[in-house]
């Protein structure tokens, strides 16, 4: 049975994780590298649009939309007295060199660049990022300069953001190993409470088929950006479950009572 066949099975029979506990390690593993590569397809999506959604947005606001700046001596400076904010394609920026919008008042944003009297505020995913002017030296930035950055970035996106997403996949693959191998151990009680007979090698092998329907449904859940309560709780509770289901299709040794 080839891998694809094997991650359709998994999504909804027991009776077959039982039977892949015979096959050989290496296709295992080669599986959870599968899982982790799906796991991570929307992150990866979200990632490379934000980024080249984000890039145009900043151009374009700051070459067409928003009031020349500079900043010098840790400090921005503006033809505006008032904040200014712009909304574009999705992404928020910001110039503020009154000193009227503090970094605070961004969390919970999403895809914002402020410009800010003392600092650089970056918003990503409900994430704050803060760059102070005086990481600067002293070097004087225009808003030249930054579109000329942004131009830079834009030409290597096509490098980094490959870059981003293996990092993303090799995390997201160190994880799924460790939590496979947990719930290896896991299965290790679970077959005395059935009362099969099984190593922790064929139990590894069952762990890793066990994982394909929770890596599905949050992996959809994800692509629809739709956040899940509980999720930790309900990964391990349905993973657990379906190991137990499939240990449970295992034939009892026949001197059991």
């Amino acid at each position: 049975m080839n891998i694809f066949m094997q991650f359709y099975k998994s999504i909804y029979s027991p009776k077959d994780i039982a039977t892949f506990r015979f096959q050989g390690i290496g296709k295992t593993i080669l599986y959870v590298f599968l899982l982790s590569l799906l796991s991570i397809l929307p992150s990866v999506i979200f990632i490379s649009s934000s980024i080249s959604t984000g890039i145009d947005s900043v151009r374009t606001v700051i070459h067409d939309e928003l009031p020349s700046f500079s900043i010098k001596n840790g400090q921005l400076s503006a033809k505006t007295s008032v904040p200014i904010t712009i909304n574009k394609n999705h992404f928020t920026i910001i110039l503020d060199p009154t000193g009227a919008v503090t970094p605070k008042e961004l969390d919970g944003s999403d895809n914002t660049l402020a410009i800010l009297k003392n600092e650089f505020v970056f918003v990503a995913g409900g994430k704050v990022e803060n760059y102070t002017y005086s990481m600067l030296n002293g070097t004087s930035v225009t808003s030249k300069d930054i579109l000329h950055f942004v131009d830079m970035v834009n030409g290597v996106k096509g490098i980094f953001i490959p870059v981003i997403a293996f990092i993303l996949y090799l995390f997201t693959s160190a994880a799924s190993f460790i939590e496979v191998s947990i719930l290896a151990l896991i299965g290790l009680w679970l077959k005395n409470v059935a009362g099969r007979k099984l190593n922790y090698r064929q139990l590894w092998r069952m762990a890793a088929y066990s994982e394909t329907l929770p890596t599905l449904f949050f992996t959809i859940m994800s692509a629809i950006k739709t956040n899940v309560p509980w999720s930790f709780f309900i990964n391990w509770f349905v993973v657990i479950l379906i190991l137990y289901l499939a240990i449970n299709e295992i034939p009892k040794p026949k001197n059991a009572a």
